[in-house]
């Protein structure tokens, strides 16, 4: 999960607390305003009651600490800062812990709409909601406790498990699908498309044909699966995940869906 980076994360003083200037605030700003229209009616309820629960400033980019005497209390999880992008090894540590990973920079201007790799607001809008859920919560542990140690093969299936889920999953409710995935839920417009664009394709969650699935970073996913719980997903996991995963390794690849 590390690779170059164009942005620096700013480094915390000795209280944990990040100065940010004007224009920094004016973007989180300008995020989440309109995120908090897109998300309402396409979210899944579990993320909006995380939303509730953190309660995010709409003014200024939050503070870690304040953020981490919230979320520690629902389900004793905590925000960490790293620098931009930290390799797999420190990402399934965190996990393990509890603790997640959150790059304190924010996008520039000028990629309001998109950028490649994740930022505060990505984290923190994106993921943080869903850590307040007790089973998701728990998932999230086990996911990086099953990295720690882990062949870099065995790591970069895990990412990809990670980005069919954690990312990019949807879930069925009685209201209809809706997202749980934070790299939809922080895109303004990949919540849309995910739920609305005729051309996307729906899979039912199976976790072996999802270790067989290649994606690109750079697009609107063509492809997203679907699960009916959190314990559909958590519990796959308490399973032999990797012996799973080692199966997978036996099998071609699916065909990519995009160019």
């Amino acid at each position: 999960m590390k690779m170059q980076s164009k942005y620096v994360s700013k480094k915390p003083d000795h209280n944990g607390f990040v100065c940010y200037d004007e224009v920094e605030n004016n973007t989180w700003h300008a995020l989440i305003e309109r995120q908090f229209k897109i998300v309402a009616s396409r979210a899944c309820e579990e993320y909006l009651q995380g939303l509730e629960i953190l309660s995010f400033s709409r003014d200024r980019i939050p503070q870690i600490p304040d953020l981490n005497l919230r979320l520690k209390k629902e389900t004793g999880w905590q925000v960490e800062p790293v620098p931009a992008l930290i390799g797999f090894d420190r990402f399934f540590k965190l996990l393990s812990e509890r603790k997640f990973p959150c790059a304190t920079f924010i996008r520039i201007p000028e990629e309001l709409t998109y950028i490649q790799e994740p930022d505060i607001f990505h984290e923190l809008f994106g993921h943080c909601p869903m850590l307040t859920h007790p089973v998701y919560a728990e998932f999230m542990q086990r996911y990086g406790q099953l990295g720690i140690g882990q062949p870099h093969d065995i790591q970069r299936l895990l990412a990809r498990f990670y980005w069919f889920t954690i990312e990019f999953g949807l879930i069925n409710t009685k209201k209809g699908l809706r997202c749980y995935g934070g790299g939809i839920l922080s895109s303004i417009g990949e919540t849309v498309y995910a739920l609305e664009d005729p051309m996307v394709r729906y899979e039912k969650f199976d976790a072996l044909n999802i270790l067989r699935t290649p994606y690109r970073i750079d697009i609107y996913q063509p492809l997203y699966y679907v699960i009916n719980s959190y314990e559909s997903i958590y519990n796959v996991l308490k399973g032999d995940f990797i012996k799973l995963i080692v199966k997978s390794q036996s099998l071609p690849e699916f065909e990519p869906l995009y160019k």
